[in-house]
């Protein structure tokens, strides 16, 4: 890897000419692979080393051909960067009960993935992006992993201004100029230069300014980028407590998880992992806390009725929209947690406990999942979508099973047409893959019709010699 010489001098000021040989040396290494299970779907022990500061979180000896699990695909596991797992400690740290969270800056989806699972019961996790056909694979990941109490929007920064202390919580893994990736991103190495650090500290503050006024006095913004230099993480922190209103938090750590502090020599704490030090890729983090005495503008009050769900308005060409299948309740658990709607062809079903908040981000962004999709209405057909299979909501029983070999299991990943045995009945029946559910196809007899997304298929026509998976080895 051939640094920029501007880094180096740069790193090397920053980190002295000891462990800066330590730092260049260690970025010659292949990046540890870990993963994190999906402990809601999945009970099963992963074989591998523990991450120190990740409850579920796990270094692996090997690389598995994570394309060619299908576990991977049910969302039965998420491949995260061990670093930026920090996130969960900070959750368990300071978060007890249930709140709303937004994750602004939330694709490909790893931390949104992990703050679902960390956040406590009840609690509503906003995860937006900006880039539309990133905001996608970010609805893809989030649907997989199966918890219902998501929303996933696609809005710049400044849309959530006029939400006004809606979030208790706010993770802003800002865009930064990814020096913390140059190990496996050859990209960030040659797109690297000092006047790009410039722009990103720059942008990285105007998009703070627009998110403060969403958290609430008392909330918490988590800051993090995956870079080193002190211009978009120390200095930044500084500006966030001086000049939007801010306490710098501390999280507890232990001693041997290598974990770096502030290299500024400011008093308030921060987290920076280096590679030479941590078994990881560069990430910084730091905690701070709004003070209760900032002024923000007057906060929107929420809609306390259920309008939101209720009221019945005429589509675009004038006509009434469809009413809601009632057999669409009978296939979630505890249905009556949910209120069900219809989103002009497709039913929604969504956390009635939460009606204010999805009230107030419907009127004001652009949500492009929520809950759980229950179906499409096609004719007479109410046609059961892949994001209930995805769902631990997914009542037990109310669709026939029939389970997959892994080639049968490959074959309908790719959206290839199968052949079911003839003890499977007609009509809509859930595909499972040792016991997970991977997806609905509809059984005609002589074939079944595939309904797996065509967006998600495995492109790939070849199948490796040998397939390393997580939880087994294929062949």
């Amino acid at each position: 890897m051939n640094l920029p010489q501007s880094f180096i001098e740069r790193t090397r000021q920053l980190l002295g000419e000891e462990s800066y040989s330590k730092f260049e040396e260690a970025l010659q290494k292949e990046v540890p692979v870990s993963i994190r299970p999906n402990r809601l779907k999945c009970e099963r022990t992963v074989e591998g080393e523990p991450i120190p500061w990740a409850v579920s979180g796990m270094y692996l000896k090997n690389r598995p051909t994570f394309t060619f699990e299908p576990l991977f695909h049910a969302g039965c596991y998420y491949v995260q960067e061990a670093s930026s797992m920090f996130v969960e400690r900070v959750l368990q740290e300071y978060v007890k009960e249930p709140v709303t969270m937004l994750d602004l800056c939330a694709a490909p989806g790893g931390k949104s993935t992990l703050c679902r699972s960390a956040l406590p019961e009840g609690s509503l996790l906003v995860a937006n992006e900006v880039m539309r056909n990133r905001s996608q694979i970010l609805a893809e990941n989030l649907i997989k992993w199966g918890h219902p109490e998501v929303v996933v929007t696609n809005n710049d920064p400044a849309d959530f201004t006029e939400l006004t202390h809606l979030f208790d919580v706010i993770l802003t893994d800002v865009p930064c100029s990814g020096e913390g990736m140059f190990r496996k991103d050859q990209v960030a190495v040659d797109e690297w230069s000092v006047e790009n650090v410039d722009t990103c500290w720059k942008r990285q503050r105007r998009i703070l300014a627009d998110i403060w006024p969403a958290l609430k006095p008392g909330g918490l913004l988590i800051y993090s980028t995956c870079t080193f230099n002190t211009e978009e993480n120390e200095d930044n922190v500084a500006w966030i407590a001086k000049e939007l209103g801010a306490e710098v938090l501390e999280v507890p750590i232990e001693e041997d998880w290598g974990i770096t502090g502030n290299l500024r020599g400011k008093e308030f704490p921060v987290y920076r992992f280096l590679p030479h030090k941590t078994k990881g890729e560069g990430f910084f983090l730091a905690v701070l806390k709004k003070r209760f005495d900032v002024l923000d503008e007057t906060p929107r009050r929420f809609l306390k009725t259920s309008k939101c769900f209720d009221k019945k308005k005429k589509g675009k060409d004038g006509k009434q929209p469809l009413a809601v299948p009632n057999e669409a309740k009978t296939w979630l658990n505890e249905s009556d947690t949910y209120q069900l709607t219809m989103k002009d062809t497709s039913v929604v079903a969504f956390p009635k406990a939460h009606e204010a908040e999805y009230t107030l981000l419907l009127q004001s962004l652009k949500v492009i999942h929520a809950g759980i999709t229950l179906g499409e209405i096609k004719g007479k057909d109410l046609i059961p979508h892949h994001s209930l299979a995805m769902s631990t909501a997914l009542a037990k029983g109310v669709f026939p099973e029939a389970a997959l070999t892994y080639e049968q299991a490959i074959a309908y990943l790719r959206k290839e047409g199968l052949n079911l045995d003839a003890s499977v009945p007609r009509g809509y029946v859930l595909l499972t893959y040792q016991q997970i559910p991977l997806g609905f196809v509809k059984n005609i007899g002589n074939r079944a019709n595939n309904l797996y997304p065509q967006e998600w298929r495995i492109r790939s026509g070849y199948l490796p010699e040998e397939v390393v998976c997580v939880y087994e080895n294929i062949r």
